[in-house]
This record gives C-alpha cells, sequence and structure tokens, in this order.
C-alpha cells in the first residue's frame, strides 16, 4: 500500500467506510454528534475541541461553554475517541516558575499537538482581547502556561507539529475584537516559543463564495509526502449570518507560507440537522484530527453549530488528489 502520511500507525483509529455510491472526499459518521449537549454539569455545550493519541488510547482538550457564559478548557479521556469522560473542572495553568498562574478569564478553540518529547495547547486566550496563549505538558497532570504569542487581536492558533529550518511555526489568524467580519490566515516563527516573528501571510480569502468573508486554520496540519496537508474553515455570509465550511489545501514541506494547491470547492458544508441547528446555526469547524500512517484514514473532529462536536472522516490519497484536482482558479 501507498504511504502517504509521514508519521506513525494508529491502528486504533475511529473509522467508518465511506457510504455505498457516495462520491464526497469527506463523509461524516453516522452517530454524530459524538458529543451532545449537557456533558459535563459545568457547562451546557462542547464543540470546536482537539484530540491526539496517548498511551494507545486518546487524551483531549476541550472547549466547553459554562452556564455562566464563559467558555473554559477542559481534558477528557477515551479509549476509541468516540466515548469521551470529560472532566468537570477546567485544567488548571502553572507559570514556568511553578507558581499558580493568573486567572483566565476564557479559553476556547484549542488545538493540540506533540513536538518532540512535549505536548502543546494553543488557544483564544484573554489578554485585554482574543490572542494565542500557548501551554505545555508532558503527562496531562501538570500544564505549564507560557507567553501569549501576540497582541490582541488574534485567533485560531495551531502549531506545525515539528519544527521546520530549526524554527516552531504557528498559523493564525489576526481579528478584531468582535465576530470579525474579515481575516487571512498568517505564518509565524519562533525559535522558542516566547517570541514570535517572520511573520507571512499564507492564504487570503477568495471569490469562492463559501470563503469569501475570511478564512481560519484548523486542525495540526498533517505531514504527507505531498506536501503539508491544511484542513481550514471557510466563512461567507448568508442574508440570515455567517456560514462556516470545511477546505483543504497542500503547502509547500519547507516554506509552509506557499500553497500548492487550494481546493476551490468546500470539502463539506453545514447541511446534517446538528450543524444546520444550534447555538450558532450552520457551522461546521474542524479543530483536530486523527491519521493512520499505514492505511491513510483520516478521522476529523469538528464542532457543529456551537453546539456538539461531530466526526468526519477521508482518505488521504483520495483527498490529496481532490484538492489538486480542483484548485483555485482566477475570475
Amino acid at each position: 500500500m501507498k504511504k502517504t502520511i509521514i508519521g506513525d500507525p494508529l491502528p486504533n483509529i475511529p473509522w467508518q467506510d465511506k457510504p455505498k455510491g457516495s462520491s464526497e472526499v469527506m463523509w461524516r459518521y453516522d452517530k454524530n454528534p459524538v458529543i451532545g449537549r449537557n456533558a459535563i454539569k459545568s457547562g451546557g455545550r462542547i464543540f470546536n475541541s482537539a484530540t491526539i493519541p496517548y498511551k494507545g488510547e486518546f487524551i483531549g482538550v476541550f472547549r466547553a461553554d459554562h452556564k455562566n457564559g464563559y467558555p473554559g478548557l477542559h481534558l477528557g479521556t477515551s479509549k476509541n475517541a468516540i466515548d469521551w469522560d470529560i472532566n468537570d473542572e477546567t485544567i488548571k495553568f502553572y507559570n514556568e516558575d511553578g507558581s499558580p498562574a493568573d486567572p483566565i478569564v476564557y479559553a476556547y478553540d484549542p488545538r493540540l499537538v506533540k513536538i518532540e518529547d512535549a505536548y502543546y495547547i494553543t488557544w483564544c486566550n484573554y489578554f485585554y482581547g482574543p490572542t494565542i496563549g500557548i501551554a505545555r505538558t508532558k503527562d496531562f497532570k501538570t500544564f505549564t502556561q507560557l507567553e501569549n504569542a501576540f497582541l490582541p487581536f488574534n485567533r485560531n492558533g495551531v502549531l506545525f507539529p515539528r519544527k521546520i529550518q530549526g524554527e516552531y511555526v504557528l498559523l493564525n489568524r489576526p481579528s478584531d475584537n468582535g465576530h470579525t467580519p474579515f481575516g487571512d490566515i498568517y505564518l509565524s516563527h519562533s525559535k522558542d516559543l516566547t517570541y514570535w516573528g517572520k511573520h507571512r501571510r499564507v492564504m487570503a480569502t477568495t471569490h469562492y463564495w463559501w470563503k469569501n468573508v475570511k478564512l481560519g486554520p484548523g486542525p495540526i496540519p498533517i505531514e504527507t509526502t505531498e506536501g503539508w496537508l491544511m484542513i481550514y474553515h471557510g466563512v461567507c455570509q448568508s442574508c440570515s449570518g455567517f456560514i462556516y465550511s470545511i477546505g483543504g489545501a497542500l503547502l509547500d514541506i519547507d516554506e509552509p507560507n506557499r500553497i500548492i494547491a487550494d481546493c476551490e470547492n468546500y470539502l463539506l458544508t453545514p447541511e446534517a440537522p446538528y450543524e444546520v441547528n444550534g447555538f450558532v446555526p450552520n457551522v461546521t469547524f474542524p479543530c483536530a484530527t486523527l491519521h493512520d500512517a499505514d492505511t491513510g484514514r483520516i478521522a476529523i473532529f469538528y464542532g457543529a453549530a456551537d453546539t456538539y462536536v461531530a466526526l468526519a472522516f477521508a482518505q488521504v490519497d483520495e483527498l490529496i488528489d481532490y484538492i489538486k484536482a480542483n484548485p483555485n482558479k482566477p475570475l
């Protein structure tokens, strides 16, 4: 079997074969949503969350919107990445000197990645407005909060799973202090996870209707023989509000600010009842993937309608071929 994903095997990846007769390159789990309403006592909605393999099972950092309206980050564990046990208490962070970190006003839309011998959480953190928070753990028991990556305003911080040319690399989306009605994807570099610079624009909005308002990086990029596979969200505006769809692109391995191919078509758009109905209707917001290098299977976790966690699937070669065959075209 051709191996396209560069990485480790994950034989216990959650998986469901494509429905017979389907021509889609990304298809939904037929038992969605995998996390419904009121999954923990302190929060009514869990969505836009991240998961990763850990010690033969799975661990995740979940966004829970609490009953006071503020979102927080919660730790969860699972044997199969579908049935989750999520802590009711938020994650407690400590400063690098071991002292308790300042209380977090809000924390949402986390990503989770392993780089070398440590795991890193990035999230939208309050610092007189939204910016990118970063924390490190080695055991998912002690969490060390690092410096915020940027000044406000910024959202959707996504670290690459390894250093590139000796530097950490972070996808991000500069924003404003509200429900940003604009946004392109940028890339930032750091030698120490403290000082960030060498910023480059990766992707801008296009004339294609589904991604003509704003974009945002989604799950951790997947390293493949064809480039970095970046799954992202694209946003348009209808007469009833924003619509969030899922797109895909390939970035250069050594210079990931350079696009190899960006698909003109969305891969998934709100259609299912749990995507079009909820706290914020018409949202499919990808935040995490699990992938098996041996089979090329990819499981995509996404927030649905800012209310649920849902799951979709793709086969890496089919997905890459589709992206290459349907590139953005000028008007």
